[in-house]
């Protein structure tokens, strides 16, 4: 990759051979190269190593801890660049993702950034980015002060990381992405929402039972009522929204099969591995 960018992509991932390709595919295609990516392995038990190797530009950390808030952490204490951009296995990124990204930077009183998501696993996703935009861009006005930072498409500059990490939680039953954001903030970070930064991910959270899922969802104030911020209530009209469309989403992503564009019944009986909760999967 070319090393005059400022720009770090981390990775954290944990068994993730069927879904890092797609990711690092994206990477490759950016309109402007990153200065480096960074690929933190979390004990994975299948050919997600392999899978990063083959692409020349990534370098493969490990991370024996278990739990995503301790991949993210050695990946960012690794990154080079000026800007650590940050998104899951999952994310594929808009081509001008890196592009936007130094655009955003270069306004000096930006120091933390959040942006858009479609779903690429989901029919009629443009309609459901649309909403999902809608509603994402209300919590963070209602936020103010406290906008949260979203793990899947993300990035922070290498100074505000360094005044948060002391203060960080490194525990499970939280998102440490929004826990990164509380404590950026109290450092003095000025973290934002935008728009133009687009990434799309998969709907694969809701490929769970309900319970699951409500625990899942409830972490989102959780995580801010355990700091004591007034933020958590901005979560539960979004909570109860998503549940209430808990069943339809889930039948439309499992039934969607994304190399046709097409919706599938036999898929959505068909059965899946449930996938680990990244914020609950702490040592």
């Amino acid at each position: 990759m070319n090393k005059n960018k400022r720009v770090s992509i981390v990775i954290p991932v944990y068994n993730e051979e069927e879904r890092l390709g797609a990711c690092l595919h994206a990477i490759a295609a950016q309109t402007v190269e990153p200065f480096e990516v960074i690929v933190v392995d979390n004990n994975s038990t299948d050919n997600t190593a392999a899978v990063a190797r083959l692409y020349p530009f990534v370098a493969v950390l490990q991370e024996k801890r278990q739990g995503v808030v301790y991949a993210r952490t050695t990946g960012f204490n690794a990154a080079s660049g000026d800007i650590i951009g940050r998104i899951d296995a999952d994310t594929v990124l808009a081509p001008d993702w890196v592009e936007s990204l130094e655009q955003i930077f270069s306004d000096k009183g930006v120091d933390a950034v959040s942006g858009a998501i479609t779903y690429h696993d989901l029919p009629n996703r443009q309609l459901f980015g649309k909403v999902e935009l809608f509603f994402r861009s209300r919590i963070a006005k209602k936020m103010g002060d406290e906008v949260f930072l979203y793990g899947a498409n993300m990035a922070i500059r290498k100074s505000a990381w360094r005044k948060a990490r002391p203060h960080l939680c490194n525990a499970g039953g939280m998102h440490e992405d929004f826990d990164l954001a509380i404590h950026a903030e109290e450092a003095g970070a000025h973290v934002v929402f935008d728009k133009s930064l687009r990434a799309d991910v998969s709907l694969r959270r809701f490929d769970t039972n309900i319970r699951d899922f409500w625990q899942y969802a409830l972490l989102n104030p959780r995580t801010y009522k355990l700091h004591g911020r007034k933020s958590q209530r901005a979560m539960y009209t979004v909570i109860f929204l998503v549940l209430a469309f808990y069943w339809a989403l889930k039948i439309m992503h499992r039934g969607y099969d994304t190399e046709t564009g097409r919706f599938s019944w036999q898929k959505v009986f068909a059965s899946t591995v449930p996938r680990v909760n990244p914020a609950t999967f702490v040592d």
